[in-house]
């Protein structure tokens, strides 16, 4: 009897590790993996769409264009700059030149009549009546032929003509002797004003409109009448040698 319990003595052993008792069974240990490093990549950029609003884009769009015409622009201004400036024809200034020795010589004449006639020969001494009478004065605005500014020159040498004109008109019934020679040079001053006009015509530079005719003076008197045409003039007859000066240095190359 003990002998077979010793053989089976073992038997239980091996059978006990084999299939152990709940009560000392340990339940298996779970492995949790490790955290990875975090990667310190930038994030995936966005669409221009997504990124940026529509009035950006636009703007974006519209810059090389906006570049585009401003150096077209610019372009256009240097070019224009460095354009040469046209002439006076030599035909028109040697035409002048003889309207203005013509319309000096019968203005002398007028102060030459005066001062025989009325004694009227110092044209100073009415320089008070001339400003109360309301007599106004032109002159001519200086060009060079280096930097001809076309409209500065022949504007203001039109306006002058064209306001001689009018106070030749004011002086109309001076005296009977004189009458004639105020006619003629009337008509020798507005022939004058007209073929300037047209030169600026032509050349593209003259105003939409003539200019308008300004007040005149009144004369209420024969001796108004009578000085008045000692300063007209005299007064025309500088504005002539201003004129004459410019349109001979522009004949010279």
């Amino acid at each position: 009897m003990e002998a077979v319990l010793a053989a089976s003595k073992p038997l239980d052993q091996r059978a006990s590790c084999l299939h152990p008792s709940p009560s000392t069974k340990e339940p298996p240990a779970i492995r949790t993996p490790a955290p990875r490093p975090r990667s310190h990549q930038p994030p995936a950029p966005q669409p221009l769409s997504q990124a940026c609003p529509r009035s950006l884009m636009k703007l974006t769009v519209s810059l090389p264009v906006l570049l585009c015409w401003s150096t077209l622009w610019w372009l256009r201004e240097a070019t224009a700059a460095q354009a040469p400036v046209p002439a006076l024809p030599h035909r028109f200034l040697l035409q002048c030149l003889e309207q203005v020795r013509k319309i000096q010589a019968q203005s002398w004449e007028l102060q030459e009549k005066l001062c025989a006639s009325y004694q009227l020969c110092h044209p100073e001494e009415l320089v008070l009546l001339g400003h109360s009478l309301g007599i106004p004065r032109a002159r001519p605005s200086s060009c060079s032929n280096k930097a001809l500014q076309l409209t500065s020159c022949l504007g203001p040498l039109h306006r002058g003509l064209f306001l001689y004109q009018g106070l030749l008109q004011a002086l109309a019934g001076i005296t009977p002797e004189l009458e004639p020679t105020v006619d003629l040079l009337q008509l020798d001053v507005a022939d004058f004003a007209t073929n300037v006009w047209r030169q600026m015509e032509d050349m593209g530079v003259a105003p939409s409109m003539q200019p308008a005719p300004g007040p005149m003076p009144t004369f209420t008197s024969a001796f108004q009448r009578r000085a008045g045409g000692v300063l007209v003039a005299s007064s025309l007859q500088t504005f002539l040698e201003q004129a004459s000066r410019l349109l001979r240095g522009l004949t010279q190359p």
